[in-house]
């Protein structure tokens, strides 16, 4: 009987206190070694349940892109480069208009980024982007 009662005694217990230090230690670690990534986002103006205010079209300077590639502004067909010129003659006339750029869905949109860039450097301060109905 003794022989078994000592052997008991002898028995190591495991001590799992380092290994939890250790592993706290990595978790640290890899949080601050962690690069957050900010998501780059597009701020939305989401529509309210008041009633819209309808502009008359007199206070609209209208331009239109078709399919390909053909610009017109108050129904006149212009260049890329006269864009600026135009919206910036037509908002001398009627400084509180806004610019409503129409596009058809086939038309270049590298073309559509460049027509609202001309209309921002004009000084127009309303500019909407609209599909051409099908």
């Amino acid at each position: 009987m003794r022989r078994k009662k000592r052997n008991d005694e002898d028995q190591a217990e495991i001590n799992i206190t380092p290994m939890l230090d250790i592993v706290f230690i990595m978790l640290i670690f890899f949080i601050v070694t962690t690069s957050f990534v900010k998501e780059v986002s597009v701020d939305v103006s989401r529509p309210s349940n008041q009633p819209q205010k309808e502009e008359k079209l007199s206070e609209v300077i209208a331009i239109r892109i078709s399919a390909t590639g053909e610009i017109s502004v108050q129904q006149r067909v212009i260049d890329i480069r006269a864009v600026r010129a135009n919206i910036e003659t037509s908002l001398a006339a009627k400084p509180e208009a806004s610019v409503v750029v129409i596009a058809s869905r086939d038309a270049d949109a590298g073309l559509l980024v460049r027509v609202i860039d001309q209309a921002r450097v004009a000084g127009a301060e309303k500019v909407s982007i609209a599909a051409e109905a099908t």
